[in-house]
């Protein structure tokens, strides 16, 4: 795996939008009190034209995305790339980045999630470049920063950082267009519990892959998709997937995992974790842990669900491509990364 080098006081932070773009004021604002939290931090930021534009659900077309992108990758003061937002249509840039490039040049830390799990996701399987899957750049504004965001810098920064599970989730949200709510914290009023499809502790260690289950499916099969040679090279560390859920109907949630599954993704799989699900339709008379159970039963392995990783937040932040070791007890997890 190549890490890039530990993030320090006095470096770079580029932010770009490689996916949807911020325009929605609120946001703006929220925008604006980030960069100055990251300033106050100890920390330059950067950003690129369009990341306060909007055109077709896209900040910007793809070339100018790609283009964007790529000027932070190549620039040798940008230590860290924040993401604007998630969205729809990041995979487009694609065919726009140059990825021999990027495979030559020093590794560079990148943080998202959502649709910006095309980033983490591809760039950990066909480059061998790690990426952290954790909140984009708005969630720096509040007001006082919940431990997940210090966290993902720690993390990045080479300290030795063990997450817990968090005791209260963000079951409702604030309705940040009021004045007096843009810096606003997780509204934390749900009860996190982690679940077993065993319902029995575990303890899973291996290489950690996944992201956005709605935007990893769109990369299987297509000339990106490099996941089972990654599989066969890192085949002794095992791996641990980590999806996070964001908008399904069961039968498709089920013809998802389906998909995956006969594309032998979870060969040597040590472990599979579900974030909560941010909207599952249950239709059919088919529920979200009814398709665990008929999919992934006969992997037997543990799978852990309603985890906080993802949409609903707060969420740990992981790096796609580290070590992972969790152990899962009563209902909590403990979570250490080793970056090798």
């Amino acid at each position: 795996m190549r890490y890039p080098e530990y993030l320090k006081k006095g470096d770079t932070i580029g932010i770009c939008a490689p996916s949807c773009g911020i325009v929605r004021q609120d946001k703006v604002e929220r925008l604006n009190y980030a960069k100055i939290a990251l300033e106050e931090m100890g920390y330059k930021v950067i950003e690129t034209p369009s990341v306060r534009t909007d055109y077709r659900l896209r900040s910007s077309d793809a070339k100018t995305r790609a283009e964007e992108f790529m000027s932070l990758y190549e620039n040798p003061e940008v230590k860290l790339i924040i993401f604007a937002t998630g969205g729809e249509f990041l995979c487009e840039i694609y065919d726009y980045l140059d990825l021999e490039k990027i495979k030559n040049l020093p590794p560079k830390w990148t943080q998202g999630y959502s649709d910006c799990t095309g980033i983490s996701f591809i760039f950990n399987t066909l480059l061998n470049i790690p990426g952290m899957y954790a909140q984009t750049i708005k969630d720096y504004a509040m007001i006082p920063l919940h431990v997940s965001l210090t966290d993902s810098l720690k993390i990045m920064s080479g300290e030795d950082v063990t997450q817990h599970s968090f005791d209260m989730y963000e079951k409702e949200w604030i309705d940040s267009t009021q004045e007096e709510n843009v810096r606003h914290a997780y509204y934390l009023n749900g009860k996190v519990e982690w679940k077993s499809l065993k319902d029995e502790d575990a303890n899973i260690k291996g290489r950690l892959l996944g992201g956005c289950l709605d935007s990893i499916k769109f990369y299987v099969g297509t000339k990106y998709d490099n996941v089972n040679n990654y599989l066969e090279k890192y085949r002794e560390d095992g791996f641990v997937w980590f999806f996070d859920c964001y908008e399904f109907n069961t039968p498709d949630f089920y013809r998802t995992l389906w998909q995956l599954k006969n594309a032998n993704y979870f060969k040597y799989c040590n472990g599979i974790i579900f974030g909560r699900p941010f909207s599952i339709e249950e239709i059919c008379d088919i529920t979200f842990v009814e398709v665990l159970h008929e999919l992934l039963d006969d992997l037997n392995i543990p799978v852990i669900y309603d985890a906080d990783v993802g949409h609903v937040s707060p969420q740990i932040s992981l790096i796609n491509g580290a070590i992972i070791d969790l152990k899962y007890e009563n209902k909590k997890a403990t979570i250490k990364q080793i970056l090798r």
